[in-house]
This record gives C-alpha cells, structure tokens and sequence, in this order.
C-alpha cells in the first residue's frame, strides 16, 4: 500500500478520515510491518513537501483484520480535542459485522468484564474482581438474516482489545471468519467486520461530522446482504 493508493475520505488542516484496509496494521507495532500511521504520516509529508517530522496523532484503533473508516489528527491542539470527544463519550462508531449464527433477540445489548492474557493476545470474558478486567458495552442490531448467517450493526460504547469478536462470541455468534473466538462455530474467511461509520465533532469548527464506507460488498459474505440499510 503506497500513498497513491491511500484512499482519503476527508482531510484539511487538522485532520485527516482514510479507509483502514483489511489486515493493515493501524500503527507501528512490535512486527515491523507496514502501517496505516506511517503511511498517512508519509503521505502529508510528501503531499505537503514537509521537512523533517510531520505531526500526526493517533485517535482510535482497529484490529488488523478491521477494516473501515479511522480519522487522524494533523495538529496537537486537534488530537488533544479528539481525544477528549472519546473520553466523554462524543465519538460515535459504528460496525457491521457477519455473526454465524442468529441471536435468540433481534436488538440486545451486551455488557461484559473483559481481561487480555497479554502472553497470547487473547481476550476473555472474566468477572468484575478479576484483575486487569475492563467494563465493555456494545449494542447490535440484526439487520437481516441469510443462510444461517445475521447480519448486525454494532454500535460500541467501549473500545476494548477485541471486543466485538468476544462479546460476539459469548452468545454463541461470533464473527464470520474469527478462527481465534469462534470455536466450534468458526468459518475460515477474512474477518468480516467492519467499522463502516465514524460520527464526532470537527475539532476547531464544532461542525458535526460523519464518514461512511461501505464493506467489500463483492466479497464473500458481504455478498449475501444488501446495504441500503445504511442509515
């Protein structure tokens, strides 16, 4: 992935919205393998003929395997504001995800302790005492149902390692492609989740801001749903 392929979705002096490929890493991590923050970071430096380092400033995250809409910011005084919209609750992000399986209810929300085993990268439901575990919330919503497969819109309160995959998988649902949560329910395939929406508040002119993009319709299980449900 080069910068001429970087797909920008918005940009001006404070921040940047770009589509976060599948199995992208978001930022530099222990691998070494490319990144998505150093491949915006490259591009505003050579887009810009900036010398020496280009501020950018890492908001949120995605999984690797997530792919969707991610926004970063272009000054400190941007990312310190962004920051403090996610702390408070102003960001909005919203997912879709392909579950195996069908909930018992249609619309539900789910609220669970989560503990990482930092060893194995693995998260696991855990109860409240439990050392190192943190409060998660999502809401889902089933939009449609297909060859023993649910099409659901996440919406997360939470921005925990995993979370949709686990909380997923705890009512025996978990995301189509998920071979580390899936269990006895796993189907092989890429990931299929996606952060299709981001809502939040332009960090110097208040105006209120939201991105969509699609999944990869055309790819398997995409393709087995119809997205003018996106609202």
């Amino acid at each position: 992935m080069e910068n001429n392929e970087l797909n920008v979705l918005y940009e001006d002096n404070h921040v940047i919205v770009v589509l976060k490929p599948q199995m992208t890493a978001c930022c530099p991590d222990e691998s070494g393998d490319e990144n998505l923050f150093d491949i915006v970071k490259n591009y505003i430096k050579t887009t810009y003929n900036k010398q020496g380092n280009a501020y950018l400033g890492l908001i949120h995250r995605l999984d690797r395997p997530t792919g969707g809409v991610m926004v970063f910011a272009k000054t400190s005084k941007a990312a310190a504001r962004l920051s403090e919209q996610m702390r408070s609750g102003g960001f909005e992000k919203k997912y879709f995800a392909v579950l195996c399986g069908v909930p018992a209810k249609k619309q539900g929300t789910l609220e669970n302790y989560l503990r990482k085993n930092s060893l194995n990268n693995t998260v696991y439901v855990a109860t409240q005492s439990e050392e190192g575990a943190k409060f998660a919330k999502l809401d889902y919503d089933i939009i449609a149902t297909e060859r023993g497969l649910s099409l659901a819109e996440i919406t997360l309160h939470t921005g925990r390692t995993h979370q949709i995959r686990v909380q997923t998988a705890s009512i025996n649902c978990p995301v189509y492609g998920d071979m580390r949560y899936g269990g006895e329910k796993a189907v092989k395939g890429k990931l299929a989740l996606w952060a299709y929406s981001l809502r939040f508040t332009h960090p110097t002119t208040g105006e209120a801001l939201r991105f969509i993009i699609e999944p990869p319709k055309e790819e398997n299980p995409w393709k087995n749903f119809q997205f003018d449900v996106i609202k």
